[in-house]
Order: C-alpha cells, then structure tokens, then sequence
C-alpha cells in the first residue's frame, strides 16, 4: 500500500479492526482482523520479513490487532478482543509428544521460570521435572529466590526422600552443570531479560518454551518448541495439559498436584479470572492425582504483619477516573512485590473501580501491578511504559520512585483517553 495509505490507517488508530466486529452473517464468534505491517526496510524483501514477523506476533498475541514493525520500532493497535478458548486439545498433544521426543534424546533437563518465581512459574516447573522423571532423565529446577509464596511449597520437597539433594539450583550452580547436550525449559515467561538467570539461555541451543503471555518484540528466538497459548489461564493449566499426553498412564505425586493446582487458583485468583473448560478440566486432573484443596488453602494463609501491610496499602488507595491507586512501601515485608500483587486484586472488590494499579519499591526499581476484570485491558496500559501481560492481569518494571510512576501512569492514562484507546 502507499505510505500515505498507512499514515491514515494510523492515524485512525486501524479502526478497521472495530468494523471487522460488526459484520454479522449468522456467526455465533464475532469475526476479528489481524494485520501484520511492514515498514522502512532497505529491499522489499526486507519488509515482507519485516510483515511476517508482525503477523506472527499478532496472532502469537491472540489477534484482533493490527501490528507496524519497523527497523528499529513496533507499535500496536487493538487487542480488545476477549479471547475464545480453543476446545479443541489437538495443539496440546502435538507439543507434548514433541517434548517428549526432545525430552528422551537429551542428557539432562534444567527447569527455569521468571525472576522472583511466583506459585505459577514454581508450579508449572514442577510439572515439568515429573515429566523428566518419567523419562529417568536427571532433572533441575532454577531458582534464585525463594519467595514467601514459593517458601511453603519448596519445603514440601526440602528433606524429602523421593527427591534429592540437588533438584533445586540457583543460576551460578546451573551454569555449571549445563552442556551442549542439555535441555533448558522456560516456563511462565518468554522474555529472555525476566528469566531467572538470562545467561543460561545462551549457553544451549535446546531451549523449549511453554508460556501464557502474550508475545511482546522482545522474545526468546531459535526455540526449538515454542508452546505460547494467551488463552490459557496459567502455565500450570498448560503444563498439566501435557502431561495427560506425554505418557500414558501418567502418575503425578501429591506434592506435585498441590503445586500445580496452587499456580491455577493464584493465576485465576480462585478460580475468578481466565477460567475457561480447560482450565477445571485441568484442576480436574489434578485433583485425581491427589492435590487437596485444603492443603492448598493452607499453603496460602498470610502472616499477620504482612496481612496489616495489605490492608494499609488498600486504606490508602485513591481513585483516579475509575483506576484505583496505590503506593505499597513493603516496609518490614519479606517479599513486597507479591504483596502488592494482592493488594492490586483486593482493591477489584471495591464499587467503581474499573481497574487498580498498585506500586512497589523494591531493590530500586518500581514492580507496577495492574488488575482488571473486564472494563479495562491493562495489558494496552502496560505496555505504553514498557510492560505487558494479560487484559485483565499485566505488570510493569520501571527505573524510578513509585510516586513517578504513579504520575507517568496518570499521564498515560489521560493520553489513551483522548486518543480512544480508552473508553
């Protein structure tokens, strides 16, 4: 198309994408466009690279939008969409039986999730190293640090006798181990820079990645299976999809179940957010593999401190055009940034509040966590500062004093108004 063309699409922000919905011949799914651009490359040769790429990402990021990528820049547009899930299992067991292929051919299997590992990236880790082990292939997970959520969950396999000594590692042990011939799993992110250690990535060409947020223009490349489905729920629900197909007769243990059944109700906050067939169908399985909801319900009782510091971060929350917002110190608090996490899906009970932000300091940089349910896609908002995630669940990490951030964000708010990115 003309440059002019794309400047007028641009310019109206592809409200194409919005036409699209409205056509309405019968169909029960409302119809949605993605779009994949194209711009400044030397040859056209290097533009249609350039598309192709886009096109990927947007239906990597689950369609319904319309991505420019250019030599140095992408822009979105759109996005809106809720999500269908897929019903269909055809893709889950097509990327099982490929891991297990690679699983079987590999000398050992490193396990790797995000930096600070939630209940989610643990969980799904977990998942993993039973799938190794079915195989009688040497498995480790890496974690650097252990988390108050994650705390209560790694004692369950601390000076336990099924599992050894090693099977927990942190990054520098990792690089130790690693060859040429082993198998490195990321599970729960698919930004190389938010792994748990970024340099094992370089360090084996045999990389899996089994994640469910949307794709950013930051990813890990040269995977050798890519498994990232927005759709899901957690990366536990995904994981315990696989595991019903990489073997038969699959045998989970208790502690295992409890994980994985834990990193569902966190991610889904009990159930209430992304929770599709798939997703109870998977807490399904888990649950006839032994997790037990009152284990689990255990695991996630709070300190009394830590309880007091949630509820004074909500007592000063402030509204702000429907977005609710909040400043957590974390003072005193083990791990501030899962604290603020929650105080971010406690101030979503509150009338009126479209969306809540909440930000906390933390080794000097500012953790911002933002919660919807379903007026607002946070996940837009995030990724104007350089964020991302989920429309209802997305995070940020920024260079600055919270009280900045809670500024920058009012201003990217305001700007997103007057643009009509939002309503």
């Amino acid at each position: 198309m003309k440059q002019v063309c794309l400047e007028q699409l641009e310019e109206k922000r592809f409200e194409l994408l919005d036409d699209v919905k409205t056509v309405n011949i019968g169909n029960e799914i409302p119809i949605t466009l993605s779009l994949g651009l194209g711009v400044g490359g030397n040859t056209y040769a290097q533009n249609y690279e350039y598309a192709r790429n886009a096109i990927d990402l947007a239906l990597g990021r689950g369609g319904d939008q319309a991505i420019v990528k250019r030599k140095d820049k992408i822009v979105y547009y759109g996005g809106k969409a809720k999500q269908v899930e897929k019903n269909t299992r055809v893709k889950a067991r097509v990327k099982a039986q490929a891991l297990r292929e690679l699983i079987e051919t590999r000398d050992k299997v490193i396990v790797m999730g995000h930096q600070m590992g939630d209940v989610d990236s643990f969980g799904a880790a977990i998942g993993i190293y039973r799938a190794a082990k079915t195989m009688n292939k040497p498995c480790f997970v890496v974690i650097n640090e252990i988390t108050t959520s994650v705390r209560k969950l790694i004692d369950g396999f601390l000076d336990n006798p099924d599992y050894e000594e090693d099977m927990f590692l942190n990054g520098t042990q990792a690089k130790e181990i690693i060859n040429p011939n082993t198998l490195l799993v990321v599970v729960d992110v698919n930004r190389p820079s938010f792994t748990d250690c970024p340099e094992i990535l370089r360090m084996t060409k045999n990389v899996v990645v089994i994640d469910h947020h949307r794709q950013g223009s930051e990813n890990i490349s040269k995977a050798v299976l890519s498994y990232v489905e927005p759709y899901a729920s957690s990366a536990c629900e995904m994981v315990a999809e696989i595991l019903q197909y990489i073997r038969e007769g699959m045998k989970v243990k208790n502690v295992e179940a409890d994980c994985m059944y834990a990193g569902i109700m966190v991610d889904t906050d009990n159930f209430l957010t992304k929770s599709g067939v798939r997703t109870f169908e998977a807490a399904a399985f888990l649950r006839r593999c032994g997790a037990d909801v009152t284990r689990v319900r255990k695991i996630f009782r709070t300190e009394l401190d830590d309880y007091k510091a949630k509820s004074e971060v909500v007592r000063n929350a402030e509204i702000y055009k429907g977005f609710a917002f909040a400043i957590c110190n974390g003072d005193g608090v083990e791990s501030p940034t899962i604290l603020g996490a929650q105080a971010a899906n406690e101030l979503l009970n509150i009338f009126g509040v479209r969306a809540s932000i909440v930000f906390t300091q933390y080794k000097g940089q500012t953790y911002v966590s933002a919660r919807a349910i379903d007026e607002v896609n946070v996940q837009l908002i995030m990724e104007k500062i350089g964020g991302g995630g989920h429309a209802n669940v997305a995070g940020a990490q920024l260079h600055c004093t919270p009280q900045e951030a809670r500024d920058m964000l009012r201003h990217t708010i305001d700007g997103m108004i007057e643009e009509g990115e939002l309503t």
